[in-house]
């Protein structure tokens, strides 16, 4: 008898190990894993979150090119000026240049905007189903009102294609890829389709109402506050289709992907206040034989440079009157202006004092996903050659904001600022988890290129 319970206790011990690797192996199974796999990240998301809370990383700036580089990079002040050689001139990335239009002068129309118009012939397109899908669904609905035939998986297959593992189905691969950039969205339209497509910074009220009252709907970027993935309400970027408006009312008509569905109605004022965290950027979808009409709708705003020299007397004009978060976001705005214009060193000085708010503000609504969707503090820190300011800020936004490893854009110019460091070995690092990321994704593609390494 007491061999026998000896071996069933045994035997039991045994099934626990042998149960584990047979559990570990069907979750790997590709059907089973297809179906797990996100579960096991938004419970792996959560947990991080609970114990970390990534509106309690603050980012706290150099202020000056370089002082700090020893505490990211793990070496001394002496090493790293041995290591470092910056190039004699610093030349930015190349930045999204729209199709060749017209030349000619803006014709200025004083001719009165209707009151109210509502554009018809849209077809709404949510984003179920789908993770960080508001690019390809707001964008699908501007290409479809034109008669364009595909939807929001066509887009998403070029411009969020997901990681390159084939245990998932193309749904959950796309998961990692947590935003699509506005240069992506027109770059697609103008690459991929028979159409154009245009954006800007410094928009305001009356040109949206101008494009609708000429039948041409906008999509913009805003801010908003919403429940996320782990359950917390938190501030979070989004693109919404404007597709009408109303005076009498104060009211834009916007097709929202998300939660509040089609021909969704809000003030004038609450508008205003999201559109403002995104810089009042807009994007125009066209045929290609509108060109001359929508250079004549932007009015000043088809000259690149004047939008963006507007878009930052707009931000210094907030500045005098915003406090709070309203008052981070004017400064931020302030600081991507400066990066449109290439003024990287003025654009450095408004990130710092934008992120020396952030600290002071309130943990609970603190817009700690920022760096997800707008990535001018990269390229002013960068450009300023403080590149251990470009390795903190991506680090803390990888490791602390985004859970992990997920955001192509951080982890390129966090390879960029390592390599400048001499840290060759890590920018390689850093190239292909964007890659992974975002498979075949261009710059970081480039960057390996440019040291001979295989992507």
């Amino acid at each position: 008898m007491y061999n026998l319970s000896m071996q069933n206790r045994f035997n039991r011990l045994w099934a626990i190990p042998i149960t584990i690797l047979l559990l570990v192996g069907l979750y790997y199974v590709p059907p089973v894993h297809s179906r797990l796999a996100w579960r096991v990240d938004d419970l792996r998301t959560k947990i991080k979150f609970f114990f970390n809370p990534p509106a309690e990383a603050v980012f706290q700036p150099s202020g000056a090119a370089n002082l700090t580089i020893e505490t990211v990079i793990g070496t001394t002040r002496a090493e790293y000026l041995l290591t470092l050689t910056p190039p004699a001139t610093i030349t930015p990335l190349t930045t999204f240049t729209p199709k060749p239009g017209p030349t000619s002068t803006p014709t200025v129309t004083t001719t009165p905007l209707p009151a109210s118009v509502i554009l018809k012939g849209v077809k709404y397109v949510d984003q179920r189903n789908r993770w960080n899908y508001c690019g390809p669904a707001n964008l699908t609905m501007a290409l479809n009102f034109w008669g364009w035939k595909g939807d929001r998986d066509d887009i998403a297959k070029v411009i969020k294609p997901g990681e390159n593992n084939p245990n998932m189905n193309f749904i959950e691969r796309g998961k990692i890829d947590k935003n699509v950039m506005p240069y992506e969205l027109v770059d697609f339209v103008n690459d991929n389709t028979d159409y154009n497509a245009v954006y800007r910074s410094g928009g305001d009220l009356a040109l949206l109402k101008g494009f609708i009252s000429a039948g041409y709907p906008v999509i913009v970027e805003k801010g908003y506050y919403e429940r996320d993935a782990s359950g917390v309400v938190s501030w979070m970027g989004h693109y919404q289709f404007v597709t009408g408006y109303d005076d009498a009312a104060k009211i834009f008509v916007v097709q929202d992907t998300y939660l509040d569905g089609p021909n969704f109605k809000i003030g004038y004022d609450e508008f205003k206040e999201g559109w403002r965290d995104f810089n009042y950027l807009f994007m125009v979808v066209y045929p290609t034989d509108s060109e001359q009409k929508i250079h004549d709708l932007l009015g000043n705003w088809s000259d690149d440079k004047w939008a963006n020299q507007h878009a930052l007397e707009l931000a210094d004009g907030e500045i005098k009157k915003l406090t709070g978060f309203s008052a981070f976001f004017a400064w931020f705005n302030k600081g991507t202006s400066h990066v449109l214009l290439q003024q990287y060193v003025d654009a450095a000085t408004a990130y710092d004092q934008a992120f020396s708010i952030y600290a002071t503000l309130d943990n609970a609504k603190r817009p700690y996903r920022m760096l997800w969707y707008q990535t001018g503090p990269y390229k002013a820190y960068y450009y300023s050659a403080r590149y251990a300011d470009v390795i903190d800020l991506a680090t803390i936004t990888l490791n602390s904001v985004s859970g992990g490893p997920y955001l192509e854009e951080s982890l390129y110019w966090r390879g960029m600022a390592y390599y400048m460091a001499g840290k060759t070995d890590l920018a390689i690092d850093d190239y292909r988890l964007a890659l992974k990321v975002h498979p075949g994704w261009g710059p970081a593609t480039q960057a390996l290129q440019d040291l001979g390494v295989q992507p």
